[in-house]
């Protein structure tokens, strides 16, 4: 398909790709802070309940969870619950590129273990490599690989369920060939050493340190919105009340306050401290912003949630479908890339034990039980980290009710149907309205 776009095509393009992103992330037109919420709730009414269910939904567990066990909100298993939630909320974030395509990518979760595998063989003593240059060939495999998985989708236009199941079976079994040559005496496993990349779990940022960080990001992200919607209130665009953007600015404040609080507190045993934010909460922020960024803000962002609302009416604005989800791929890849490293500093080590399967399927459960829509068009990189935390509430409660995988599964496939069902009533009630 030519790439060459008229004037006019390409004008009609940005007007589509621009009305499907105002689609997925409508803004609410009001005066007042009354009027904002009349609005809101009425659009909760009609369909558009945004992150409320999801919200509502992580209340609710976690009361749960308090109640049975009064150890929950513990300082020391919240802080654990973060560094379990990462690895899924990393890979759920790899899956929303495609999901927002209306894609899927089941491949993902063991090429980011090929990835990892090979990032930790190139840092054996005696000679490692530089861990950046570790960390490049950790993030660029798995991209390599998403992007041969989205030509071949594109130039064949083969179901990408079929072909990314084909990689993952692919997957496992390059993650055995390069294990069998990377573990010393064949072991089948391979040994993170401390340093940097080990540090992202197990490392955490000084008590001043969080502080600070979390003071800039505050202040950084609030000028953002205050300046974003006073421009826009200035242009007659639409926007909400100046009350509503200071009480998202408070929001994140004391969001901000009590993580810090939390990861601040002695969560050490015995005569050991421990204290501070870990590492890997500071990288799922600014891979969370970033990408945010890259959907919201961009011209690509705007045409993926075009091809996800209508493929064929973005193919007839002149949108280049091919070239944007191969991109979506490599970008998943790339996320997985990044899910690679981060799960082995969460296990210490790789080996061929890594369950590429499994993970991929609780990252399509966090992107969907965040919001990220099946059917394509609509979703935020907010909702999968926001439904990757409810599969770790889950599994760390029942862990501490005693209970095990099954009830686990169980559960979160629970979870999993309500997110699917509230989806499917959303986009009927959008449809009847």
């Amino acid at each position: 398909m030519s790439t060459e776009v008229e004037p006019h095509e390409a004008a009609e393009a940005e007007e589509l790709a621009s009305a499907a992103t105002a689609a997925a992330t409508p803004d609410v037109v009001a005066d007042s802070l009354g009027e904002y919420v009349k609005i809101w709730w009425a659009r909760v009414r009609s369909g558009e309940s945004g992150f409320l269910p999801v919200l509502l939904g992580l209340v609710v567990i976690v009361v749960y969870f308090q109640v049975r066990n009064s150890l929950f909100l513990s300082a020391g298993n919240l802080v654990d619950l973060m560094t379990q939630a990462s690895w899924i909320v990393m890979l759920g974030m790899a899956e929303v590129f495609v999901l927002l395509l209306g894609e899927i990518d089941l491949s993902i979760g063991y090429s980011g273990a090929i990835g990892a595998t090979i990032a930790l063989w190139v840092l054996l003593p005696p000679n490692p490599w530089p861990w950046p240059v570790a960390v490049l060939i950790g993030l660029a495999v798995p991209a390599l690989y998403g992007a041969v998985q989205g030509v071949i989708i594109t130039r064949l236009r083969l179901p990408s369920f079929v072909v990314t199941l084909g990689g993952q079976l692919a997957g496992l079994g390059l993650l055995l060939y390069v294990m069998n040559e990377a573990a010393p005496s064949g072991g089948g496993t391979i040994r993170l050493y401390p340093g940097v990349l080990y540090d992202i779990i197990a490392g955490s940022m000084s008590p001043a340190a969080g502080w600070i960080v979390m003071a800039a990001l505050v202040v950084a992200a609030g000028a953002l919105f205050i300046t974003r919607d006073t421009r826009r209130r200035a242009s007659k665009l639409a926007a909400p009340p100046a009350s509503v953007t200071w009480l998202k600015v408070a929001a994140m404040a004391v969001a901000g306050v009590a993580v810090v609080l939390i990861s601040n507190a002695n969560r050490g045993r015995f005569l050991v401290v421990v204290r501070g934010v870990p590492w890997v909460v500071l990288l799922i922020l600014v891979v969370v912003v970033a990408y945010s960024v890259l959907l919201g803000r961009t011209r690509f962002g705007r045409y993926i949630y075009a091809i996800g609302g209508n493929a064929e009416a973005a193919r007839r604005a002149g949108i280049n479908l091919s070239r944007i989800r191969v991109l979506a791929f490599v970008l998943a890849g790339l996320t997985a890339g990044i899910f690679g490293i981060i799960l082995a500093s969460y296990l210490g080590s790789m080996s061929t034990g890594v369950q590429g399967g499994n993970d991929v399927l609780y990252a399509v459960a966090a992107a969907v039980i965040g919001g990220t829509s099946l059917f394509g068009g609509r979703g935020k990189m907010l909702g999968a980290v926001l439904g990757g935390v409810i599969v770790a509430v889950i599994y760390n409660g029942l862990e501490l009710l005693g209970l095990g995988a099954s009830a686990q599964n169980i559960w979160t496939a629970i979870v999993l149907i309500a997110a699917v069902t509230v989806d499917t009533t959303a986009r009927r009630g959008r449809s009847s309205t």
